[in-house]
């Protein structure tokens, strides 16, 4: 375990350094250019190489000790100065590289050069080369043009990471408020079943376990296997027989192909659980529930009716109802922005839900939500 962790931990460096040696290979490349002429592209790729160390410097000791340091930490006054230091640090040795290399190396490539660029060159001293104010500004924007570039790309991706991680966290609230209220009913029923002396209390108990660690260790992706999705929910629904046995009218029918396709797990859960709960459960006489899955190519149709008591006994959960029809909304929202339909009718005696969405198939790239 500890050495495949840390092997992906080097994988993940490693990626990370591939991206940055692209990153720079390609901000030089396209410099080289934009300032070439003719047949001197390499000549100016090469130049623009000599750069590179205090390009690379002032971008990460930015990116990765002031800006995590001091700007983030909210120190404005110290991180202004810093940043002051470290930008007129960048100017001057960007300044010593053009005086001692750069421009050398351009006169040695091109002889014919104007002399008036030699003169500049070997004909001033160093303290009027150095503070040359034209060369001296063209030095500020050449510098702070590529750093800042790499930065607010830096910037953005990690404010797309950072979006990313609260939906990430928003998915696994909604989803986990789903478990207790779960459990909670079927203990519930598996304690009222023990009262009797029942004997289906270890078929309770039973199907309890193997939904739990369908819940605790397959779940925990944004996207399961809609076969075995369709099986969690066989396992509820005859938990749910157990409890009513003669008392409900139950119809479950599947149709279509659910062979190698993907959905968010535990949304369909939510609307047959809301059917018993606050249909069968608080319904007086004879109980109904509904319900019809059909899969057809890559689109998924859930309806789901029960029936609804002629009066709601007064201390009917009709809030948690809510609530749960409320977050499997959010979830939806989030995993199916523009991929779903979900029509909820409420009549004087029959309450349905039709959801209607479009799954994944295995062979399909997952959304980037790495964990729902």
């Amino acid at each position: 375990m500890e050495s495949s962790t840390v092997i992906t931990i080097g994988k993940l460096q490693i990626n990370r350094v591939a991206q940055h040696v692209i990153f720079w290979t390609v901000i030089f490349w396209l410099f080289a250019g934009m300032y070439a002429v003719k047949s001197t592209f390499w000549v100016s790729f090469r130049n623009n190489l000599f750069y590179a160390p205090i390009h690379m410097t002032y971008f990460y000791v930015l990116a990765y000790f002031l800006l995590p340091k001091y700007l983030y930490r909210g120190k404005y006054v110290g991180f202004a100065l810093r940043l002051l230091v470290l930008m007129f640090s960048v100017i001057i040795c960007s300044r010593l590289v053009d005086i001692f290399i750069a421009s050398p190396y351009i006169i040695q490539q091109f002889p014919n050069i104007e002399q008036e660029f030699v003169d500049s060159i070997y004909k001033r001293t160093f303290l009027q080369k150095i503070t040359d104010e034209v060369l001296f500004i063209n030095a500020f924007k050449m510098m702070h043009f590529v750093v800042w570039a790499a930065l607010g790309i830096k910037l953005f991706r990690m404010w797309y990471e950072r979006k990313q991680a609260a939906l990430q966290a928003e998915l696994r609230a909604l989803k986990g408020q789903i478990h207790p209220h779960f459990l909670f009913n079927t203990l519930n029923n598996l304690y009222a079943l023990t009262l009797t002396n029942s004997s289906k209390a270890s078929q309770v108990v039973l199907g309890l376990s193997d939904m739990l660690r369908y819940m605790l260790y397959e779940c925990n992706t944004p996207y399961v296997s809609l076969q075995k999705e369709v099986l969690m929910l066989q396992q509820y629904i005859s938990l749910e027989k157990i409890r009513y046995e003669e008392r409900i009218d139950l119809n479950f029918t599947v149709s279509g192909n659910l062979e190698n396709k993907l959905t968010a797990p535990l949304i369909m859960l939510t609307f047959i659980e809301n059917a018993f709960k606050h249909g069968a459960s608080n319904t007086v006489g004879e109980a109904w529930v509904n319900i019809d899955l059909q899969v057809n190519n890559e689109q998924l149709k859930l309806k789901v009716a029960n029936s609804k008591p002629e009066t709601t006994p007064a201390d009917a959960d009709v809030h948690h109802g809510n609530i749960g029809l409320q977050n499997v909304r959010k979830r939806l929202e989030l995993l199916y922005p523009s991929a779903y339909q979900l029509k909820i009718m409420d009549d004087e005696d029959t309450f349905l839900i039709v959801l209607e969405l479009t799954i994944i198939s295995q062979n399909q790239p997952v959304p980037n939500l790495t964990s729902a």
